[in-house]
């Protein structure tokens, strides 16, 4: 059994060859070390590659926590004087969209990957599905409500940056 050890952002990730593992990949929080265990036949790179999209995840769902949602979601609609969703919740599988409202179920989505992006970022993603509630198109009328938020076209740059649009149609 070999160990490597690598250094990726704030989590420490260690890598473990040559343990029971015969067919999968598997990771575990150690205190502060994720610890991926690979089959002996997995290259290093390939090992290090799934095991930096396990700390990518278990970093995701930690900033999820440290956040609620939903309370941020009510505070913003009372704040910029927008329509309450019904249910405000963080979606895994969002990879096309950094959120989604029904406005008939009065529900929003909202993508995981947001968690690890500044606040004024999220901020505007639950605006901007906050306006869906009460304008489901992307109209001017839309565009004006998305604009009491003062850094809409901040968060817009941001987000385009990242290289998805936050009113493309998809």
């Amino acid at each position: 059994m070999s160990q490597t050890r690598v250094r990726l952002t704030a989590v420490e990730i260690e890598l473990v060859r040559g343990t029971q593992r015969r067919k999968h990949v598997a990771g575990v929080l150690v205190g502060d070390r994720l610890r991926v265990s690979f089959p002996r036949w997995m290259p290093l790179e390939q090992a290090r590659e799934i095991a930096d999209e396990l700390r990518q995840r278990m970093e995701r769902r930690v900033a999820r926590e440290r956040i609620d949602l939903e309370r941020r979601a009510h505070d913003l609609a009372r704040r910029h004087d927008l329509p309450i969703a019904e249910s405000v919740v963080w979606a895994e599988n969002q990879a096309e969209r950094w959120g989604s409202c029904s406005p008939e179920a009065r529900s929003i989505r909202v993508s995981s990957r947001l968690a690890a992006f500044p606040d004024w970022v999220l901020d505007y993603v639950l605006v901007h599905e906050l306006a869906h509630l009460a304008e489901p198109n992307h109209g001017p009328a839309f565009h004006d409500i998305v604009a009491r938020y003062a850094l809409a076209e901040r968060a817009r740059g941001f987000l385009i940056a990242k290289d998805l649009d936050p009113e493309r149609e998809v």
